[in-house]
């Protein structure tokens, strides 16, 4: 039996970032994940190199890197999405990462279905980093998650980010928020779904 099915804190995966680590949507994203596991989650975190895949094509054999990224949102009791703004949409990498979600479509669980879905816009422009938000939140719907209720829509200021790291407290709060709104949800659906699992 793996390690982890032993495990009963809620798995929170999170993706996004660009293929330039360091980024600050990757930042973004590490916080978010950080807070939720102070919450009390597991958590993965595939950004760059991990989520840079061939296009989405549904009859091909998988990379490693793309079975890994299917089976972490298969075991995912949450998950966190941050892409930066590319041109007032969700980058192309974050958005074909999402598009692996497909490989779901036959599972007891298919695609994201009824899990939290928390979403990180993180660009130059205000307008750019709602609108980011926007799709991320209709992707989710899409795949049968549901969206945290809040969702960081952060303007990407000037020495707000510096080695990798989130140095501003005020957006700092902002991906944490996420995080921890999504370990929280993440508990709580795994804690039901335990509840109406059949006696052995």
């Amino acid at each position: 039996m793996p390690e982890h099915a032993l495990d009963e804190r809620p798995l929170v995966v999170g993706i996004g970032g660009t293929v330039r680590g360091e980024s600050s949507s990757e930042a973004g994203l590490r916080s978010a994940l950080a807070a939720a596991s102070a919450a009390g989650a597991r958590t993965l975190c595939l950004t760059a190199h991990d989520i840079a895949l061939p296009f989405y094509e549904q009859r091909v054999p998988r990379s490693p890197q793309a079975a890994r990224l299917v089976e972490a949102l298969r075991s995912a009791d949450g998950l966190i999405v941050s892409s930066p703004g590319y041109h007032g949409a969700v980058s192309g990498l974050v958005k074909n990462a999402l598009d692996y979600a497909e490989d779901l479509a036959g599972d007891p669980r298919p695609y994201l279905d009824g899990i939290p879905v928390g979403c990180i816009g993180v660009a130059y422009g205000k307008q750019a980093a709602v609108a980011v938000i926007d799709q991320l939140r209709t992707v989710a719907h899409a795949l049968r998650g549901f969206p945290t209720p809040y969702g960081a829509a952060v303007v990407a200021q000037r020495g707000a980010f510096r080695d990798g790291r989130c140095v501003d407290p005020a957006l700092d709060e902002q991906f944490a928020r996420v995080g921890a709104q999504v370990a929280a949800f993440a508990g709580a659906v795994r804690t039901a779904a335990a509840a109406f699992e059949p006696v052995a």
